[in-house]
């Protein structure tokens, strides 16, 4: 079983920064792992992913060129490095990791473990 849980989220104003941090109980070198948001009233939508080797990312294009994901497996960690927010990336913003290993993917079906949220504000 793994567990996720998310930190960093908070009130921001836009065209602030914010990192967001999740902590996984496992070891995360043989998963991949994404970060996905909700919005009030909306669907869970896919943010961004690292690949379980980390050599590649992958976002949504509201965040390209905003957004970094990045992973530390020595603390099996993974970031979401979030710059120049607007008010539209108000949400929840979830961790998530596939439950098959080694597979790379940006579909919210694939992933059967999630994190338990952090909010995440942008005031304008």
């Amino acid at each position: 079983q793994v567990q996720l849980v998310e930190s960093g989220g908070g009130l921001v104003q836009a065209g602030g920064s914010l990192r967001l941090s999740c902590a996984a109980s496992v070891r995360t070198s043989t998963l991949s792992m994404g970060w996905f948001r909700q919005a009030p009233g909306q669907e869970r939508d896919f943010v961004a992913a690292v690949s379980w080797s980390g050599s590649r990312t992958y976002y949504a294009d509201s965040v390209k060129g905003r957004f970094t994901i990045s992973r530390d497996d020595a603390k099996n960690t993974v970031y979401l490095q979030m710059n120049s927010v607007r008010p539209e990336d108000t949400a929840v913003y979830y961790c998530a990791a596939p439950r098959t290993y080694y597979l790379d993917t940006m579909y919210t079906r694939d992933y059967g473990y999630w994190g338990q949220g952090t909010q995440v504000t942008v005031s304008s």
